[in-house]
């Protein structure tokens, strides 16, 4: 097994990069996304307080089907602020805004550790959907977080519950750790389920200041025609996998895939493909 030293710089620069690289893919799969984690998504507006008006920070908010559905919801007298560190996938969400004469939508450049950089309590919410757990500095990304949110406004995640509960994820992940000789993640380290062991997400909002702090499980099955399609997925869309097999030659990568595809033919029946998936939404205001 390969010792590896965990370098955050190191480790924000590839996933710009292989972001900037996988945005188109990310926008034609958005669709799919905006189905597959609708319920999620919509908890994490509920436990987030957004209403006609609020003006609303969206933190790694990607090609930004999250942020177009966060501006539906406020209405034309509110404001979304979507920010990601990949310019290329917030080209796309201004594009989809623009088209849409969802004026309320504004796009900036911005990594999610770096929110106190923003004016302090201007945002009535934040959220974010499956970005915090790729953080390498967390906490302080929540405390930054907190600054820019008004007293009593509220901060919302989703995030990956446990490896057990998202087969459709942690299998491929399992594979590759093996194939690539990569240790499991060391504790606090970013990755898939850094948030999802019992209590950890309250534990973080908790410690970074945040009062009246709620979690919630929400089943998410991932529900494509097969496999081999959700493997399709996961190659042009999931940065973190393709994190994992850097080290590998292309025809190992290849290898890798055959066996991922393998492995979960084992959630396909009658009615296509179903991943096992739950993502838990958790909440906090930030206090005075």
């Amino acid at each position: 097994m390969t010792t590896t030293t965990f370098d955050p710089d190191t480790f924000k620069a590839t996933t710009r990069d292989q972001w900037q690289d996988a945005a188109d893919a990310w926008h034609r799969w958005g669709g799919f996304v905006g189905d597959w984690l609708h319920e999620a998504t919509e908890e994490m507006f509920d436990q987030a307080r957004l209403a006609t008006g609020s003006h609303v920070l969206d933190i790694a908010a990607g090609a930004g089907e999250q942020s177009l559905r966060a501006a539906r919801r406020v209405g034309p007298t509110g404001r979304v602020l979507a920010t990601d560190i990949a310019p290329e996938l917030l080209h796309r969400c201004a594009e989809d805004a623009r088209r849409e004469g969802l004026a309320q939508v504004e796009v900036l450049e911005l990594d999610g550790e770096a929110a106190a950089s923003l004016p302090p309590a201007s945002f009535d919410a934040a959220v974010s959907r499956v970005g915090l757990i790729y953080f390498p500095d967390r906490a302080g990304a929540l405390r930054g977080i907190r600054s820019a949110l008004r007293t009593g406004g509220r901060f919302a995640a989703v995030v990956y519950s446990t490896p057990e509960a998202n087969e459709f994820f942690s299998v491929p992940v399992r594979i590759i750790r093996a194939r690539a000789g990569l240790p499991a993640p060391g504790p606090g380290l970013p990755g898939p389920f850094s948030l999802g062991g019992p209590g950890v997400l309250e534990a973080a909002l908790e410690d970074a200041g945040y009062d009246d702090v709620e979690v919630r499980a929400v089943a998410s099955p991932v529900r494509l025609a097969s496999a081999t399609e959700c493997v399709r997925f996961q190659q042009e869309s999931f940065g973190a996998l393709h994190q994992m097999m850097r080290g590998l030659e292309p025809a190992a990568r290849e290898d890798v895939w055959a066996e991922v595809t393998e492995a979960l033919r084992e959630f396909e029946g009658p009615s296509g493909f179903v991943g096992p998936c739950e993502m838990l939404v958790g909440s906090g205001a930030a206090g005075a």
